[in-house]
């Protein structure tokens, strides 16, 4: 039975070292959180499974590391400064902020359908919200539409006195140099892909790629989100993991479905979500420039929500910089004897929301034995991890500690290729909890009859089955039962 919910995992991220609100000693900070052990070993586990399967394993997609502050005309350019806005208001009676869509995702079908009567457009929220887009960018006054329509704010439940509709710039800003004014404006990036698009043709021409080739990217992007929330799902500072595929346009669509099919099939066959908990969905709304884009949506304890996005960018970005930069960013094909601007399609997923998926994904709740007093099961909390995100892939656990003399260098050498965890504190039953609560496939028990005959007894996380194992062997054993 898994019963997972967001407030078990919050809770177990806590409790195991995986993840805590940051500053907590101060009361902690709206959108902003922090890696324990258990949680960096795995998402930096996590990352490099990503970087393996995109770059590592590929001889067509380049990687880079760029800055998290540029030049700001990079973002002058991608039209970040001027449009990369959310809708906002504000219930005048309990102070609450929501973001317009997700505002208009409580409503009734009734409110939606006079909100859509009144901003002259279908009852639907992503024209809806582009409705309120271009009315206030024309100046039209739809101060009152809100209230006109009865919307209801979801905290109170019953219509709101709401401020007029607004856009708030989601760039966080800062100042470079010992002047703070606007000549030394700076913006944190928003998104990793930009430093991309700028470098391309720096690193076509040192890697002597021919296109098409793809640049990858892992990195930190900011955002000041109006209303973080749902734990790592929405926060205002996470990491991307993004990929840029340069391509001629006659291709693009073309690679625009590879890469879908290859997103999806690292969540089936290398993270192994069950593909239940997956869906792709189509965008009804795209960008001028763009000819496709969808998301790959994962199922959360709140909801249905964006896991990653796939996106048919046209030639915009490579255009949009080449004419602020002056510089050329073209290409010259050779086998087709022509020069032209490339079309690219990306890839691009946030580190902390497949954290939070893959968390979700693989809590579980059964029964297992127990030595407390007074029972004789009792429910077991286990993550069932692939050993190739797990934060420990095998544990050493002495059944005493007059034992770790000789169970230590066991540990040392599993140290050097496998994520490996010493413990011989407490009662083997509730070492085995602990192991199973952070995820680890496999644990190794050091007995006193480990002295007299070489051996083992591992124990399978899942199954709890356990197999006496010559140490001779135990490297052999660990890696095709972590590879399997």
């Amino acid at each position: 039975m898994s019963n997972v919910t967001l407030e078990k995992i919050t809770n177990l991220c806590k409790r195991r070292g995986f993840i805590f609100q940051s500053s907590e000693v101060y009361g902690g900070y709206n959108g902003f959180w922090d890696y324990g052990p258990n949680g960096v070993a795995m998402r930096r586990a996590l990352e490099q499974a990503w970087w393996n399967y995109m770059v590592e394993m590929r001889d067509n997609v380049e990687g880079q590391d760029s800055t998290i502050i540029c030049n700001p005309k990079v973002w002058e350019a991608s039209g970040h400064v001027a449009q990369f806005a959310d809708i906002m208001v504000d219930n005048k009676e309990n102070n609450k902020r929501y973001r317009i869509d997700n505002l208009m995702d409580k409503q009734s079908d009734e409110v939606l359908a006079a909100l859509a009567t009144a901003l002259g457009t279908d009852a639907d929220i992503s024209k809806m919200e582009a409705a309120f887009e271009t009315k206030l960018k024309a100046g039209e006054d739809i101060s009152n539409v809100l209230g006109d329509c009865a919307v209801v704010c979801p905290t109170s439940e019953k219509p709101g006195k709401w401020t007029p509709p607004r856009q708030f710039n989601l760039m966080m800003q800062t100042y470079v140099g010992p002047v703070f004014d606007e000549d030394h404006k700076a913006y944190l990036r928003a998104e990793t892909c930009q430093p991309i698009f700028t470098n391309f043709s720096a690193i076509q021409t040192v890697m002597r790629q021919k296109l098409p080739f793809g640049i990858a990217q892992t990195g930190k992007a900011f955002r000041n989100e109006i209303n973080p929330r749902n734990f790592i799902f929405r926060s205002r500072e996470f990491t991307q993991m993004e990929m840029e595929f340069f391509c001629h346009d006659d291709e693009a669509m073309d690679w625009y479905t590879y890469w879908r099919d290859e997103r999806l099939n690292f969540y089936y066959d290398v993270l192994k979500i069950d593909k239940s908990k997956l869906k792709t969905h189509d965008h009804d709304k795209l960008a001028h420039y763009a000819k496709a884009a969808m998301d790959i949506e994962f199922e959360f304890p709140f909801g249905w929500g964006e896991l990653e996005g796939i996106h048919h960018r046209g030639t915009w970005d490579l255009s949009q910089h080449s004419e602020h930069s002056g510089q050329k960013l073209t290409y010259f094909d050779q086998d087709r004897k022509e020069h032209y601007t490339p079309t690219v399609v990306e890839t691009s997923v946030g580190l902390d929301r497949l954290m939070l998926a893959l968390l979700c994904s693989f809590y579980d709740e059964d029964e297992a034995s127990t030595q407390k007093e007074g029972k004789e099961k009792d429910i077991r909390t286990v993550l069932r991890f692939p050993a190739v995100i797990a934060p420990v892939q095998v544990a050493v656990l002495p059944l005493s500690k007059k034992l770790a003399e000789q169970a230590q260098p066991l540990y040392r050498k599993l140290l050097k290729n496998f994520r490996s965890d010493y413990d011989d504190k407490g009662q083997i039953g509730r070492r085995y909890r602990r192991q199973d609560e952070i995820g680890t496939p496999l644990c190794v028990t050091f007995d006193f009859d480990s002295l007299e005959d070489n051996a083992v007894t591992v124990r399978e996380r899942d199954s709890m089955t356990q197999e006496r194992v010559s140490i001779d062997k135990l490297q052999s054993y660990i890696f095709e039962k972590i590879n399997s």
